[in-house]
């Protein structure tokens, strides 16, 4: 039974790998028969992904509960697992996974509609992150988020070199261009999987030397051999066969070098299926007198607040640690390709960037984040700063700008990172969602429903939903930024009057939500706040309304800078409309003027002259 689960395992991890790599391919590397090919790949293996997920849940339960598939009693007490038992809700979700993207990737036919059947699939490595050892390490959130970017980076990779060697046959002259945008796809999975591995590795070895004296470690060592070989393979492949791909003899080595890629990548998801059934050195460890907060968290309380704790309380979140490091990587990068190339790019847009992304990293890493998750004021410090101020410093840096500016266009009708962001910039939601009127609605009212709604404490039971609570409350305030002071793509910006009267508006609506806090004798996420335990600091309920003057607080000051931004755009604009007319008044005469003058003198003469 054992082998059939790890093989089922493996078989069904391989599965998801090519599903994710013959979607990427028809998004973002190849058209035509190509695509379609790809296509294909995906379909059958979202069928196999379905079977084998079947087949572990099956023999895992089996191995679980000690009773065989063909006791008559099999069936109910399987059904009783999938539906009280959290580990039976994760596998059985992941098989739903499996089913839904085998129903859209059978009517995806265009790179939009393949990115969208990506969703089930990121759904389904999501659960199977739950599960497995991650599910009873110490740092429970950074296990499962570390894990899930290890299997989403694994399948990214794997699946792009098995997609690729499936589509060969049908790449003719486009074998280099397609080749070179895997590699690069490929580089940014090694580095994910490199944090993300590095952050298991931590969390499930005890000290170096486990490497060597433990099943667990060496199996572990094992896959960090083997990964270094294959990321030195792709290495190589874009210093030396790339250059030369257009010889038959290199075209050959070429594919010869590949197998040897997707051999060693094969190898390590068998052992990464290996490595799910074998006990890590850091076994899970029951805590025999958990607090409040722990069995809340998963965290024991931080220090009283206050502002030395402000400064030193750190956890790492590494999902956001990386999109953080990977876009101000892209941003410097960007910038320094229009200096090459002559174009400008103002220094303090880039510094700019830096300080927004810096601000998002001390909100997600440290304390806002620490005592966002176990006081209602330390959470509305959060998010007031991630829709409030962070955004400014974003909207004035103008990434999506700099983006369409150094990004190479595409012409063999394929879509690559500028096609992707002008889909997005310019689709009819995002239009919509940037109209100024939307996105202050947006701005605004999303607190109210976020709040007064379970999805407050929906994001903070949840992981996914915190993170999801950050992207969506950021682009919130990103939205309604750009709109009113930003140069960035997207909005149709109304008058400047209008700007202020939205700016206002909002002021007003956020000070009322403050104030309604501050006075407020219910207590929101009771089940949570009110159960936490604290043994400093104000009541849950003294605590919110804190929260409520916070609100109000933190929430008028960047609308304040915004009306100030606006109120001078306002003047600079009206300037530079004046200096525009005075060069038309010194280059052809003012006619204006001159046609009224010209009507003054006629309405004169009318009147001099005699009546009739």
């Amino acid at each position: 039974m054992t082998l059939v689960i790890a093989l089922s395992a493996i078989v069904r991890d391989v599965a998801v790998a090519g599903v994710v790599g013959g979607l990427l391919l028809v998004m973002a590397v190849v058209k035509g028969r190509s695509a379609e090919r790809a296509m294909l790949l995906s379909r059958i293996s979202a069928i196999v992904w379905v079977v084998a997920g079947g087949v572990y849940l099956v023999t895992s339960y089996a191995d679980i509960a000690l009773i065989s598939p063909t006791d008559p009693g099999f069936g109910q007490q399987l059904w009783s697992f999938m539906a009280d038992i959290d580990l039976g809700k994760a596998y059985a979700l992941n098989v739903a996974a499996a089913l839904v993207t085998s129903v859209a990737v059978t009517f995806a036919r265009t790179p939009s509609e393949a990115a969208w059947s990506l969703v089930p699939v990121a759904y389904g490595i999501g659960v199977q992150a739950e599960t497995g050892h991650a599910a009873g390490a110490a740092d429970h959130h950074l296990a499962t988020t570390s894990l899930y970017m290890h299997l989403g980076g694994s399948a990214v990779w794997l699946g792009l070199l098995v997609a690729l060697v499936v589509v060969r046959p049908t790449l003719g002259m486009s074998t280099k261009a397609a080749v070179s945008r895997v590699s690069r796809m490929a580089i940014w999975a090694a580095w994910v999987l490199v944090a993300s591995g590095a952050a298991n590795a931590f969390l499930r070895i005890g000290s170096v030397t486990d490497l060597w004296t433990t099943t667990y470690g060496r199996l572990l060592a094992l896959k960090l051999v083997l990964m270094s070989g294959a990321i030195a393979l792709a290495a190589w492949h874009r210093a030396a066969t790339l250059p030369r791909l257009s010889e038959s003899r290199v075209r050959d080595t070429f594919w010869r070098v590949m197998s040897v890629d997707v051999g060693l990548l094969l190898a390590v998801a068998a052992i990464g299926g290996i490595l799910s059934r074998t006990e890590p050195t850091i076994p899970a460890e029951v805590v025999a007198e958990p607090s409040p907060a722990f069995l809340l968290t998963g965290y024991e309380l931080p220090p009283r607040p206050d502002a030395l704790q402000w400064i030193l309380q750190w956890r790492l979140e590494i999902a956001s640690a990386f999109v953080i490091a990977a876009l101000v990587y892209l941003y410097v990068k960007w910038a320094v390709r229009l200096h090459r190339r002559g174009d400008a790019w103002p220094w303090y847009r880039t510094a700019s960037f830096v300080v927004g992304m810096a601000g998002i990293a001390w909100i997600t890493q440290g304390a806002p984040t620490v005592y966002g998750m176990v006081t209602f004021s330390g959470h509305m410090i959060e998010h007031m700063l991630l829709a409030m101020a962070v955004p400014l410093p974003i909207v004035l840096s103008a990434p999506i700008t700099l983006a369409l500016r150094a990004l190479p266009s595409r012409t063999d009708g394929t879509r690559g990172p500028r096609e992707w962001l002008r889909t997005i910039v310019e689709s009819r939601w995002m239009r919509f969602m940037a109209h100024p009127v939307v996105a202050a609605v947006n701005f605004a009212g999303s607190l109210v429903v976020f709040y007064y709604s379970p999805l407050f404490e929906f994001a903070l039971r949840n992981h996914a939903g915190h993170l999801w609570m950050i992207v969506h409350f950021t682009l919130a305030g990103y939205l309604f930024a750009n709109a009113l002071v930003g140069i960035d793509p997207g909005p149709t910006r109304p008058a400047y009057p209008m700007r202020v009267v939205l700016l206002f508006a909002t002021m007003a609506f956020h000070a009322f939500f403050g104030v309604s806090l501050t006075t407020s004798q219910v207590l929101l996420a009771p089940r949570w706040f009110g159960l936490m335990g604290r043994d400093w600091g104000a009541d849950a309920i003294s605590d919110q309304q804190w929260g409520g003057a916070f609100a109000w607080g933190l929430g008028e000051f960047p609308v304040l800078l915004l009306a100030i931004g606006v109120l001078f755009m306002w003047r600079g604009s009206d300037e530079r409309a004046a200096r525009r007319r005075d060069r038309r008044v010194d280059e052809r005469g003012d006619t204006e003027l001159d046609a009224y003058n010209a009507m003054l003198g006629k309405l004169k003469q009318d009147d001099d002259s005699p009546q009739r």
